[in-house]
């Protein structure tokens, strides 16, 4: 906040200085916790070697990549690393850290797009990058960090209104969307603001049929991906969901507040036809609507399942198995350093986002804001986990880094009256 923001070099030398900060200690974090991949990372990265040797991705109908075939795009990345650097955990830790750069550089070139102020594009950086919470699973074949910058990217494509960046976008956004399968939240908040903020509010025709160029591009791209999926063998389902009746299940079992559960999962008989199984989840997703009906539990359930996503900890750092080769005590402070910094993020995203009916900012935040809100709304029906917040920490540090810029000023607004 103190440093001045009018010379172009000290902007680029605090902007690096902050970068080269996160990525020495997000490097000693990945040094310093097993390399053990395990939960659904696992079931990324121990697959690779085998599939090298023969063994296909699936051999039956109950199978992870049968039933998820739309995980197979992140599983291409993770087989693309194994081939070209070798079956070395470090190497998929590192790109990692890289895409974490990426982000916070993006974060800085969005903020000051949208607000034309340098000071908050730093403390948004600057909230990121403490954020444990956010940065600590760079240690796991996470598809978060890769899918994030993708989408961040996109975004920043839009801002530009160029015929060459909305093709671009649609790519970036395809991209995305094979790496971190959550497009339709993005899509929907793309195509909310194309018709809302484009279309009726700026009568801008040509712009809104670019948007609908890039929503093209990606359709058409995404689903020449799936055929070639299916056509290489590589996956028969090509990138299909063979099981959305499970997101639901889950989401909507209020024991265990929406989040996943073993109870649920022992439903599943490996042995029955998917269609068998199917039907077994069906009638208990009706069984667990008519508990929340009878009981007027929906509102309980959805307030549960929001502070999980939202408020909680995101148990990144429980995903490392940290407490594998740290004392007890080391765990505690580690695990409470890293709720700090999504207490922080959080209180001052709720300040900033008040905050935003009294600042000027460019309409385009918007762009950001409506897929945040098609994320909550979406996973108040579908399963929740406090990582699921990741992709989406970076848009609340913007309005977290609003917030504190605001605050420091009123603090020193004061102080001078006084």
């Amino acid at each position: 906040m103190t440093i001045r923001t009018d010379n172009k070099k000290i902007n680029n030398t605090v902007l690096i200085s902050l970068l080269m900060i996160f990525t020495i200690v997000a490097l000693m974090w990945v040094l310093n916790v097993p390399n053990i991949q395990w939960s659904d990372f696992g079931n990324f990265w121990s697959r690779a070697p085998g599939y090298f040797k023969g063994d296909k991705l699936y051999y039956s109908e109950e199978d992870y990549f049968a039933k998820y075939a739309y995980q197979t795009g992140f599983m291409l990345y993770i087989l693309g690393i194994v081939k070209i650097f070798g079956y070395h955990v470090f190497v998929m830790q590192f790109l990692n850290i890289i895409y974490q750069v990426l982000t916070l550089f993006i974060t800085y070139l969005i903020v000051n797009k949208l607000f034309n102020n340098i000071k908050i594009a730093r403390l948004s950086v600057l909230l990121l990058m403490i954020d444990l919470d956010w940065f600590a699973l760079n240690s796991q074949a996470d598809n978060q960090y890769l899918g994030s910058l993708l989408y961040l990217i996109t975004f920043y494509l839009l801002f530009k209104n160029k015929l060459w960046s909305y093709i671009l976008a649609g790519i970036t956004l395809t991209a995305g969307c094979l790496i971190r399968p959550i497009g339709p939240v993005i899509i929907a908040g793309i195509i909310v603001f194309a018709l809302i903020y484009v279309l009726m509010k700026k009568r801008d025709f040509k712009a809104s049929s670019l948007f609908l160029l890039t929503l093209v591009i990606y359709f058409v791209l995404f689903s020449l991906t799936g055929v070639g999926l299916k056509a290489s063998g590589i996956n028969e389902h090509g990138l299909s969901n063979n099981d959305t009746e499970w997101k639901f299940l889950t989401g909507l079992h209020y024991e265990s507040s929406g989040t996943y559960s073993n109870d649920l999962n022992d439903l599943i008989d490996s042995n029955k036809t998917r269609e068998q199984n199917r039907t077994v989840e069906k009638a208990k997703i009706r069984s667990e609507i008519k508990f929340l009906n009878k009981n007027h539990a929906w509102l309980s359930l959805f307030l549960s399942k929001t502070k999980i996503l939202w408020s909680g900890r995101t148990m990144a750092t429980d995903f490392t198995n940290y407490s594998n080769n740290h004392s007890q005590k080391t765990v505690n402070i580690v695990n409470y350093l890293a709720y700090i910094g999504s207490i922080i993020l959080i209180i001052f995203s709720w300040i900033g986002s008040i905050l935003l009916f009294k600042t000027k900012f460019d309409d385009n935040f918007y762009l950001l804001l409506l897929p945040l809100m098609a994320f909550a709304v979406a996973n108040l029906i579908i399963e929740v986990q406090g990582r699921y917040r990741i992709e989406f920490l970076p848009i609340i540090a913007i309005m977290a880094g609003l917030g504190v810029y605001k605050t420091i000023n009123w603090i020193s607004d004061i102080r001078t009256k006084k």
